[in-house]
């Protein structure tokens, strides 16, 4: 084996750093390897040689090769099997390899091309056409490094957008406070599971006034950063506990506090969103207020899937009638419904991505299982409940991507988390 080192104002080409530094010539014949290593000391090239594919296998373990020159024809492992052993090596850099050879028949180019040569000389090399194939290699290292330094780059730029995203994730899940809440005979529980690293589902609650609280679940048209953005301006608008900042309240006569009829709230919320914000998106809510001494709620349903009621003796009952999403159309009108809840109900409200999560068959988990889970958790309180509802949904999608954000909100009434 012998090394050679040239340093030479032919390492750059237009301006661009030579793609080709290191160079392996392999041939059993020290003839063919002077006559070759002749042509690379001439044309400025640094490279090693090998009398075996045996030998040029180690070098190549040592240090990545950017260009191998190698006979087909040699004893032992010959040029073919040292291509296809060169190939199996592991590395991040591809090497240029150029098979030389007595054969010119079709398959035995096919063949060579198969186990992973890039191009073929026949003998006698000709040192006019062997540098016109160096320079294509050349071309063509050239521009893959150019490809991975800009890979490299954009990956950079993922990693740092994805980070971003974590901690805009982190922001998301902190706006749901507390996953578990009593205020009084109701116990509120939640549950806020984003697709990705963000989401365009949101849940909470809110103080209404004197003896009053207020709930919502929500979920933005499509998914991850623009939805999310939404969400974020949708909690500062439904989060607070007072009317200044909480456009479901109302501030009465004698500065009391007390909440809107929820499909008002809807509306001012469809106004809102088509008035002030510039934006395509819309959203879908299930939003009611709920007065804590007496059971009586009121409650909207604004394109959300319809609220499960769950009675103290195991009736089932799903609330609501639809009605149109919010955003979608100037002036839409929105409509509420009264509903009423005694000691030992639950009412749950979630996004679609509970009832549209779907199997590898293509089946959804619908309300019908919806129904059966609620019957079958009846005594599992709190988060308890959630947790058994993403588990049934991770069985029920194959452990596959469930494809939407997953929310939730039960209420139990007469309850006492503590």
């Amino acid at each position: 084996m012998a090394t050679v080192n040239f340093s030479t104002a032919a390492a750059e080409q237009s301006g661009d750093m030579r793609a080709i530094n290191t160079v392996l010539l392999v041939d059993d014949s020290r003839a063919q390897l002077s006559l070759l290593s002749a042509m690379m000391r001439r044309w400025g090239y640094t490279f090693e040689t090998a009398a075996s594919g045996e030998e040029a296998l180690e070098i190549c373990r040592r240090a990545p090769v950017d260009l191998v020159i190698s006979d087909w024809m040699m004893p032992g492992m010959d040029g073919l099997a040292f291509c296809r052993a060169f190939r199996g090596l592991p590395t991040d850099r591809y090497g240029y390899f150029i098979l030389v050879t007595s054969k010119n028949e079709k398959q035995d180019i096919a063949t060579g091309l198969d186990v992973g040569a890039d191009e073929f000389l026949t003998k006698p090399v000709n040192p006019d056409e062997l540098r016109a194939r160096i320079n294509a290699a050349e071309r063509i290292l050239l521009m893959q490094r150019r490809l991975n330094a800009q890979m490299e780059q954009l990956q950079k730029l993922y990693d740092k957008l994805d980070q971003d995203l974590i901690e805009a994730g982190k922001l998301q899940q902190s706006l749901v406070r507390d996953r578990e809440v009593q205020r009084g005979p109701l116990a509120l529980s939640f549950l806020l599971e984003p697709s990705g690293h963000v989401g365009g589902d949101l849940v909470g609650w809110f103080r209404a006034g004197e003896g009053d609280v207020g709930f919502f679940s929500l979920d933005v048209s499509g998914h991850g950063v623009p939805s999310a953005l939404l969400t974020l301006r949708l909690a500062g608008m439904l989060s607070a506990d007072n009317p200044e900042h909480n456009i479901a309240l109302r501030r009465l006569e004698d500065g009391g506090v007390a909440p809107r009829p929820p499909e008002e709230t809807a509306a001012l919320l469809n106004e809102a969103i088509l008035d002030g914000m510039d934006t395509d998106l819309y959203f879908t809510i299930a939003l009611g207020v709920l007065n804590l001494a007496t059971g009586q709620g009121r409650m909207v349903q604004a394109g959300h899937p319809a609220p499960l009621l769950r009675r103290a003796g195991g009736e089932l009952a799903f609330l609501g009638e639809g009605g149109l999403p919010v955003g979608l159309i100037p002036g839409a009108q929105f409509t509420g419904f009264d509903f009423d809840l005694t000691p030992g109900d639950r009412l749950l409200l979630y996004s679609d991505g509970v009832t549209e999560a779907a199997a590898p068959d293509g089946a959804l988990f619908g309300e019908t299982r919806l129904s059966e889970h609620m019957q079958a958790h009846a005594q599992a309180a709190g988060q308890a409940y959630f947790v058994a509802l993403q588990q049934a949904l991770e069985s029920f999608c194959q452990g596959g991507d469930p494809g939407d954000d997953v929310s939730g909100v039960l209420l139990e009434y007469g309850s006492n988390m503590a």
